[in-house]
């Protein structure tokens, strides 16, 4: 029996020491694996809970105010924001509904470019009146509208402008009419551009 088994081993000893050293170490750094993985998984589902919370109450914030300013851009009307699709709020797609008055049908294809540049500004202004900025900056915005709503958005920008500050860029004639402050640029001399700045308060006649 002795001979079958053969010549003994006798740093097996140390060697069962090392590899159990070794273990253990690989033990310990799997356990501080599934330690951080259940932290990390934890820690996602509290953020979740937290972005759909906040998503949710900004979400419904923004609705109100499009609702109301689509009434008041259009003079009636109605229109809302919806999530669909997935029950899960930060999944779901957000839809656009917007019935001008006189229309009968809501979907966004069949509003003239007039109604859908003032839906899309309605939905930018109810953005804005949630998280406002030290002042809001608007290029061309009323580029594509015809004379009967750029009055309409002028007369919401007037209400507007009463709670935030308004930079705006324009051609648009009746758009200046509104404003507080003009500045353009003119060319006296030929290669020689000059800022010029008009404050309309103090030039228009007083009455």
């Amino acid at each position: 029996s002795l001979d079958r088994i053969g010549p003994v081993n006798m740093a097996v000893k140390d060697e069962y020491n090392e590899e159990n050293k070794r273990l253990g170490l690989l033990q310990s750094q799997l356990d501080d694996l599934m330690e951080s993985e259940e932290n990390l998984r934890s820690t996602i589902q509290k953020i979740d809970r937290i972005a759909r919370k906040r998503f949710q109450q900004t979400f419904d914030l923004i609705k109100s105010n499009f609702e109301s300013l689509f009434n008041l851009f259009f003079e009636g009307g109605n229109a809302t924001l919806t999530l669909k699709g997935d029950p899960d709020p930060l999944e779901a797609e957000i839809g656009i509904e917007a019935q001008p008055p006189g229309k009968r049908n809501a979907s966004l294809r069949l509003l003239s470019s007039g109604e859908k540049a003032l839906t899309a500004i309605s939905l930018l202004f109810s953005i804005y009146q949630v998280k406002p900025s030290p002042y809001c900056i608007l290029d061309e915005v009323d580029a594509p509208l015809d004379e009967t709503n750029v009055g309409r958005y002028n007369k919401v920008l007037e209400a507007l402008s009463e709670r935030f500050q308004f930079i705006v860029i324009t051609h648009r004639r009746k758009t200046m009419e509104v404003l507080d402050t003009l500045y353009g640029v003119t060319m006296q001399e030929p290669g020689v551009s000059k800022v010029v700045g008009v404050d309309m308060q103090k030039a228009l006649p007083s009455h």
